[in-house]
């Protein structure tokens, strides 16, 4: 069963986005904002974490940083989620770290697309 954490903070896009992950057969865990996700991160060592970049308290770009340089963490594919679409947005969440990125609203079966390529890759 693929292990998910769900890094996001708006409610309406966190359920619609974990129902269709269960759905799916994923195990989805969830945190609203990047201290949360950093901690729940090293305590579930999800398979891949989805991050919304847009967060309170800890944004998704330094969670993502602190995912990455965190030896128990860095292995774990990132792939951070906005609705922001410019090509400058995505380079600044790569940049970050993060392994791929995808735009809002989700479309589930791209997003799935990526998901497959990043956990089947060895890290």
């Amino acid at each position: 069963m693929l292990r998910v954490l769900l890094v996001e903070d708006n409610e309406l896009n966190r359920d619609m986005l974990l129902r269709r992950l269960q759905r799916r057969g994923c195990e989805v865990a969830t945190a609203v904002d990047g201290v949360e996700a950093f901690a729940k991160a090293c305590a579930t060592r999800p398979d891949i974490v989805l991050m919304d970049m847009s967060l309170p308290i800890e944004d998704g770009w330094q969670a993502t940083r602190r995912l990455k340089s965190s030896n128990e963490t860095r292995h774990i594919p990132v792939i951070g989620l906005s609705a922001h679409a410019m090509a400058e947005d995505r380079q600044k969440a790569l940049d970050a770290g993060c392994d791929d990125y995808d735009t809002k609203p989700v479309d589930l079966a791209r997003l799935w697309a990526k998901i497959q390529t990043l956990v089947e890759t060895p890290p």
